[in-house]
């Protein structure tokens, strides 16, 4: 045992080989054995991301309940649909105006902290519309306070994010993005159409309105500015990928109006613009609004169209990310066309599907404009990006996105008004699915663009 006990305690000098070749291994280095591989962690881009979704749900609350909101409040007030419409359009004209404007913010102030503020907003907003008694007051908190504050995350907040979080799978990140506002829709809707309907219009103002609020330590916890912020680089990023956008001087206003200025003459600008704007009103701005009380002009009860248009947001998701997925491997440009014709072809149908019951051929229209919904903005991202690169790209799309909310506030308040003098809301129908026509010729008309950043299809290739 003796000899034994020597031969070990001298193992450590045989291993670490003669005098002057430190390092050189003679027999086992036992030092050096193969460690258990660590585990690795999520990127924070995933993070990042799920906080993302997750605002966007809460910012989606309020937007899903003026549908079902128009006939209680005509009911408890006598305003009329048209005045009603208005607060709603004065909603999404600052949903969209003050989109580009967020995109500055974000580049200036960051993410986390507009994003928070808009989120405290929006349900400040809802929950005073409990103490209104005038068709102004509607106007300022349904309008203003709630218009700003889902204006101040709205889609820019997903240019944003992929452009400064993710090099790999942008297109199908931006379609998992946008469905969260699908997502909120699908979540809230038929518990407003349900609270409205069973205790009040008020009760369903105060679950968005806690919903909304409730977000609020979700984005403090896990949203973060920049890969800088916690150490890393952006998710596929590589060693020659060109360096993370660095703020550019001057106020977030004047940052945005200086881009608008740049690319307003720009031909691509004004044909995404165009088509969002017809994209905007044939989706928010008519069906959005005014679906379920047309449902219920022909004798459908409330709760059954909201579930309806719940529905609409189930398919919008797995519409919106397929969107995506496709964006990263098909030319956008043919995306678009595709989208608005199909979306066309199903508005003009549209009249003859309502009834007092759900059949056939209205199932298939939800799930069909369900998948078409917001199928568009991957596309679209994706057109700004390549088109405007990655630092004004996100301000670009924000005064697209504008104009995509000022086309929805002058349908929601034409198909209005339209109702209140013709007792119909089927010449929206049909005007909208004309509409949709010239905006597959306005996107077809997209010329290509002169310098693309590779796919990922490309980037994997290239990778191997």
């Amino acid at each position: 045992m003796a000899r034994f006990s020597h031969i070990v305690a001298l193992l450590p000098l045989v291993c670490a080989g003669p005098p002057g070749e430190a390092g050189r291994v003679t027999l086992v280095d036992l030092s050096r054995q193969p460690r258990a591989p660590r585990r690795r962690r999520p990127h924070w881009a995933w993070f990042v991301a799920f906080a993302g979704f997750i605002a966007l749900v809460g910012a989606a609350g309020f937007r899903a309940a003026p549908s079902v909101l128009i006939d209680p409040l005509h009911a408890e007030y006598g305003w009329s649909r048209g005045t009603i419409s208005a607060a709603v359009s004065i909603n999404l004209v600052l949903y969209g105006l003050i989109s580009p404007f967020a995109a500055a913010l974000m580049e200036r102030f960051g993410m986390r902290r507009v994003v928070a503020c808009a989120l405290m907003l929006v349900g400040v907003g809802s929950g005073l519309t409990v103490f209104m008694t005038s068709s102004w007051q509607l106007l300022l908190l349904w309008g203003v306070l709630v218009g700003t504050g889902t204006g101040a995350m709205a889609l820019t907040l997903v240019a944003t994010l992929t452009s400064r979080w993710f090099v790999a799978r942008r297109g199908l990140i931006s379609g998992l993005l946008t469905a969260g506002s699908a997502a909120g829709q699908l979540v809230f809707l038929p518990l407003v159409a349900m609270l409205a309907t069973r205790f009040g219009w008020r009760e369903a103002s105060l679950a968005v309105a806690l919903a909304a609020l409730g977000v609020v330590p979700l984005v403090l916890a896990f949203l973060r500015d920049h890969p800088r912020d916690v150490g890393t680089t952006a998710y596929g990023a590589r060693p020659d990928d060109e360096p993370e956008a660095v703020p550019q001087p001057g106020g977030s206003a004047a940052r945005a109006v200086r881009v608008l200025a740049d690319v307003i003459r720009n031909r691509t600008f004004l044909l995404l613009a165009g088509g969002f704007a017809i994209c905007g009103a044939s989706t928010n701005g008519l069906i959005g609004t005014h679906f379920v009380p047309a449902a219920h002009d022909h004798g459908m009860p409330y709760t059954t169209a909201a579930s309806l248009l719940a529905l609409v947001g189930i398919f919008d998701v797995i519409g919106t990310v397929a969107s995506g997925w496709l964006t990263d491997r098909v030319d956008p440009r043919v995306l678009l066309g595709v989208y608005y014709t199909l979306r066309g072809v199903a508005l003009v149908l549209l009249p003859q599907l309502f009834g007092p019951t759900t059949e056939p051929p209205m199932w298939a229209f939800v799930i069909f404009y369900g998948l078409d919904w917001v199928a568009t903005v991957p596309p679209t991202v994706a057109l700004c990006r390549q088109w405007f690169g990655r630092a004004a790209g996100p301000i670009v799309f924000g005064w697209v996105f504008a104009s995509h909310q000022v086309g929805a506030a002058i349908a929601a308040f034409a198909a209005g008004a339209a109702r209140d003098q013709l007792g119909s809301y089927d010449i929206a129908w049909y005007g909208a699915g004309g509409l949709c026509v010239a905006a597959t010729a306005m996107s077809l008309r997209i010329r290509r663009a002169p310098r693309e950043e590779p796919s990922d299809v490309g980037r994997e290739t290239a990778s191997r």
